[in-house]
């Protein structure tokens, strides 16, 4: 069994998933019409993806997620190189934070497109 994929809410799927492309080498999977006017983008791999979703109606900030029943903490992404990633990412703007290195693998985690936090993970 695995995760096949996340749905997240975001302000503008198309640019979120652009940027996942660009940090992950991604792909765009499927976009279209969704629930309720919205629209949505299915980035990923060949075996899982996250759909980022905007709704018709403004959205609101959901603020720290960790105390919060069904709140969204992070999403852990497995690469195959962490050094380059974190370069790549650093490159974004965006400031990596939390390294840490214990089993199963060394880390760090970095806050991305829409406030998503997100772990990056290296197995050896």
């Amino acid at each position: 069994m695995q995760i096949e994929h996340v749905n997240i809410t975001v302000p503008d799927p198309k640019a979120s998933a652009a940027k996942l492309c660009e940090l992950f080498g991604w792909h765009i999977r499927w976009q279209g019409d969704a629930l309720n006017g919205g629209f949505t983008v299915h980035v990923g791999d060949d075996d899982s993806y996250l759909a980022l979703y905007a709704p018709k109606p403004p959205l609101e900030p959901m603020g720290v997620t960790y105390g919060r029943v069904g709140g969204l903490n992070h999403v852990g992404v497995v690469v195959d190189d962490l050094r380059g990633t974190e370069a790549k990412v650093k490159a974004a703007g965006y400031k990596p934070h939390n390294h840490a290195d214990y089993e199963p693998g060394e880390r760090f985690y970095f806050d991305g497109p829409d406030g998503i936090e997100f772990e990056v993970v290296h197995y050896d």
